[in-house]
């Protein structure tokens, strides 16, 4: 005698609405900063009520899409090595990021006006330290120039990876040059004076 199929656990089915919000926050975040947790639970296929059962508010939503973005971010450059020569790993780390970093900038931007002040530097801590560490050994092996602070140059990568993520979006840079024309430009600006 067969038996039915068994209904998925009502543990699953949690696991599943759990993805199925955070995919859309981060989807609808990325499109809109200030996407309210109507348009996320719409976007989900679930509603108001069951968000809420997970996410107790939109600062909660907010945090774990952010949490995710990173996590998803640190699985795809966790094991980049960013040994050798420091113009050869920041090319290397800007190929490999620039469009993530592109993806996310509405997310982290709803996040910074959602969370507590310094929550976001925390939960950002371990990407922003990569790129810390690689422009100070940089600096101190001559390869960068050390008569800028590293936080400043820090601060450049990411306007002009913004800034190209913007241009893709408008029809104005093509994706396919976007990593190339960002390394160019920042291994430019980071060059030593007068090399």
């Amino acid at each position: 005698m067969s038996h039915p199929p068994a209904r998925p656990t009502r543990r699953a089915d949690a696991e599943q609405n759990v993805a199925k919000i955070l995919d859309a926050a981060v989807a609808c975040l990325s499109r809109d900063a200030g996407a309210s947790v109507s348009d996320i639970a719409r976007a989900a296929g679930v509603g108001r009520v069951t968000l809420y059962g997970h996410f107790p508010s939109r600062e909660a939503l907010v945090e774990a899409a952010l949490t995710r973005a990173l996590a998803e971010g640190e699985a795809v450059l966790g094991n980049l090595d960013l040994t050798g020569d420091p113009r050869d790993a920041l090319e290397a780390l800007i190929t490999s990021s620039w469009l993530l970093v592109a993806q996310w900038t509405a997310v982290l931007e709803a996040a910074q006006e959602a969370l507590p002040s310094g929550r976001v530097q925390e939960l950002h801590a371990k990407p922003a330290q990569r790129v810390d560490d690689l422009i100070r050994r940089g600096q101190a092996e001559g390869a960068f120039r050390a008569d800028l602070p590293a936080e400043w140059l820090t601060s450049v990568l990411h306007h002009v990876i913004h800034g190209a993520a913007i241009d893709v979006a408008k029809g104005r840079l093509d994706g396919a040059d976007a990593a190339r024309f960002i390394a160019k430009t920042i291994l430019a600006a980071y060059a030593e004076p007068g090399s």
